[in-house]
């Protein structure tokens, strides 16, 4: 089968983040603002072509003076870098309906390969005859190899804010019937 377009349902998708707080909790978030592609022969999905633009002023971690604050020139410094990118550049089968999806990802000016594991989650029709297909993706990067090194030092020994950025991705596709 020829590669198809996977139209990113983006009201039933979403991108969400943790970091660790303080050495002890976590802090979690979700950008809402979006746009993805995926271009993949449904029958071997290691053909996929991915590629998300995210837009950093959508980040949302349910506190606008922090979410202020990743906006600015300390963390993302979204007047100059007002996406984050990914682009495939490639995906392996690792496991029944398991992947891995390496490619390029781009924050605050600095391009770095990244890993995600990928599950297919099933596909089905919906009401209209469209072909929906779901998948999850988690991942980790580490937010100093992009420039993101804020930080304050606690009274009691450690930081403010963990290095490692855990990522998780629900998302919904359709291809036209």
């Amino acid at each position: 089968m020829a590669k198809q377009t996977f139209n990113v349902d983006p009201t039933h998708t979403s991108i969400d983040f943790s970091v660790k707080h303080m050495m002890v909790s976590k802090v979690k978030g979700t950008f809402h603002d979006f746009e993805a592609t995926i271009a993949a022969d449904p029958e071997d999905l290691t053909t996929a072509d991915v590629e998300f633009f995210i837009d950093v002023n959508s980040v949302d971690t349910r506190n606008e003076q922090r979410d202020t604050h990743l906006r600015s020139g300390d963390f993302f410094d979204i007047e100059n870098n007002p996406k984050i990118t990914f682009k495939s550049t490639d995906v392996k089968k690792v496991g029944d309906d398991e992947y891995e999806v390496t490619g390029d990802m781009t924050i605050r000016g600095t391009t770095r390969q990244e890993t995600f594991k990928v599950e297919f989650e099933g596909s089905g029709k919906d009401p209209w005859g469209n072909q929906v297909y779901g998948f999850s993706g988690e991942g980790k990067i580490n937010r100093s190899n992009y420039g993101l090194t804020y930080n304050a030092t606690l009274e009691t020994g450690g930081v403010l804010i963990g290095d490692e950025i855990k990522v998780s991705i629900e998302l919904e596709a359709t291809t036209q019937a």
